[in-house]
């Protein structure tokens, strides 16, 4: 199988399944033997597609007589990949996408080889124009130059303004950097950069965050020897700020409701230095088996993993714990570059999500100690689901306020008092919000 059905596979997959393409890619690289090259094409050609959808199918919808819809899903998919490979691929030929696609066609669809070779080959001639947004509405053509849904681009611009929406969109565009956290309960972050440029890896340190190392060039990570020797996990900067603003200490109880893939756990349980309690808790027996092994790898034995709904009240919790963190499910609007099917979501889709979020809150609340912290955080920029849920809560518990986040070196400028609240076009990393309550009675 070469790199172009492979990718076709993976968004056949991700359209028919709803997966996630991360998900998908690693699930089909698992049970296929590809050489580096191969992979690396696929790869691109399937966050390519997906990140452009709505663009690749305004494109489409200009030649075609037949709806999208009405299509198979292999001729959909298939136009898709060979459409975003002629017009937003400098690097392969007209010659070489027409041609891959007709060949898919014939294997998956023969019927309809000539409709596709037409739809392509009329993108080739019309290339000067085919790419032009005739719409009068801003927000919608945004909406379709940078595939959102355009309720998405309309709450931006009246919340941020149009200036801050365009960079944000821009930002969201790029490829992010990939960062690895060290653990540090077996390896320095100066010994593992050496062990890593010894493999012609590039890694670098992070400011302001020190077990945080950027890398350019690691590939493969499931079967890099320093990954399986538990020497460091894949972590975003944002992901690992909200470890350091729980500011954990050794022999410390600590418990993350909703826990999994379980990198905060065990970025917490590091800070420990391996010592006192970390609880990692989610509903799923999938996701709690991913934490087992994420802690197994990296030699945590402090780590305990529970399946408990963090949606419910447990009793036997209630005032045991020094810190409790509540990274509650949430629409994930700030981690667009990395999961690109988020922007396909629909509105209605999200509007439960506070009340969600404020029961769990709620309920993580109950299982602090006096004197103790609560730290709530998402990987979303709406209001709706951060601040407006922090303030919503303080207003009926007169037991908490907002406290300081002191132990974080990233320069988060004009920021309130307690919390933090991270944008991709501002601060370069993952989206995120961050709130720190302490428990004064």
């Amino acid at each position: 199988m070469n790199a172009r059905e492979f990718a076709f596979k993976v968004i056949c997959d991700i359209e028919e399944n709803d997966n996630y393409s991360n998900i998908s890619i690693n699930k089909h690289f698992k049970n296929i033997d590809i050489q580096d090259a191969d992979r690396g094409l696929a790869t691109q050609l399937v966050y390519g597609v997906i990140e452009n959808k709505i663009y690749i199918d305004y494109i489409i919808r200009k030649l075609s007589k037949i709806r999208i819809k009405k299509m198979s899903v292999p001729v959909r998919n298939i136009l898709r990949l060979g459409t975003y490979q002629i017009l937003f691929l400098n690097s392969i030929s007209d010659y070489a996408g027409v041609n891959e696609a007709v060949n898919l066609v014939k294997k998956y669809d023969r019927r309809s080889s000539g409709f596709v070779n037409a739809i392509l080959r009329n993108e080739i001639r019309n290339r000067d124009t085919i790419m032009d947004i005739d719409v009068d509405d801003e927000a919608e053509e945004l909406a379709i130059r940078y595939s959102y849904k355009t309720w998405m681009v309309r709450n931006w611009i009246d919340r941020f303004g149009i200036d801050f929406t365009k960079d944000l969109l821009e930002e969201n565009a790029e490829k992010p950097n990939l960062y690895i956290r060290v653990n540090t309960t077996k390896i320095t972050r100066e010994e593992l950069i050496e062990e890593l440029s010894e493999m012609g890896i590039r890694a670098t340190k992070v400011k302001g965050i020190d077990e945080a190392v950027c890398v350019k060039n690691l590939k493969n990570i499931e079967n890099n020897q320093l990954f399986s020797r538990g020497l460091f996990t894949i972590q975003d900067i944002s992901s690992m700020i909200v470890g350091k603003a729980i500011n954990p200490k050794e022999n410390m109880s600590v418990i993350d409701v909703c826990s999994a893939p379980g990198g905060k756990s065990t970025h917490i349980a590091t800070l420990m230095g391996g010592a006192g309690e970390v609880v990692a808790r989610d509903i799923f027996e999938h996701k709690l088996k991913l934490i087992k092994e994420t802690a197994q790898r990296l030699g945590l034995k402090n780590v305990e993993v529970e399946e408990f709904d963090a949606l419910e009240l447990d009793e036997d919790s209630v005032d045991r714990y020094d810190r409790v963190l509540a990274d509650v499910p949430c629409s994930g609007l700030g981690i667009v570059r990395r999961k690109p099917e988020i922007k396909y979501k629909e509105e209605a889709d999200l509007l439960g999500l506070p009340e969600i979020q404020a029961k769990i809150l709620y309920n993580a609340s109950k299982y602090v100690k006096v004197g103790g912290i609560v730290v709530y955080s998402t990987c979303t920029i709406q209001d709706n689901e951060n601040i407006e849920v922090v303030e919503d809560f303080l207003r009926n518990n007169d037991n908490f306020e907002l406290t300081p986040i002191e132990n974080v070196e990233i320069d988060m400028e004009q920021q309130e008092s307690g919390v933090l609240k991270i944008y991709p076009n501002v601060h370069g990393m993952d989206g995120f919000f961050i709130a720190k309550l302490k428990r004064i009675k």
